[in-house]
């Protein structure tokens, strides 16, 4: 497959990120998690490479069916609520 830079980009940003599933990445772009894991390879410095591998292997955030929570973004009962694009006072 041969993806533009700007392609490039959001396929390294979506992997970095920590809630958003390989599933996502490979639904947008049609990309297996080998086939990302080589494009983080072969794009990012060895070091910061092994800093992305070991955040990612084995969370559970990673991967639809190891998470917690079935849809949606998590949201700390704490975030205050924003309606009519203004942060409701309390």
């Amino acid at each position: 497959m041969n993806l533009g830079e700007r392609e490039t980009d959001r396929i390294i940003e979506m992997a970095w990120e920590d809630r958003t599933p390989f599933e996502a990445i490979t639904f947008q772009f049609g990309l297996k998690e080998q086939d990302v894991i080589a494009i983080m390879r072969r794009e990012l410095k060895p070091s910061s490479f092994r800093l992305w591998r070991a955040r990612v292997q084995g969370r559970a955030t990673k991967h639809s069916k190891k998470r917690t929570f079935d849809k949606g973004r998590f949201k700390c009962s704490r975030q205050r609520t924003i309606t009519n694009n203004s942060i409701s006072k309390r």
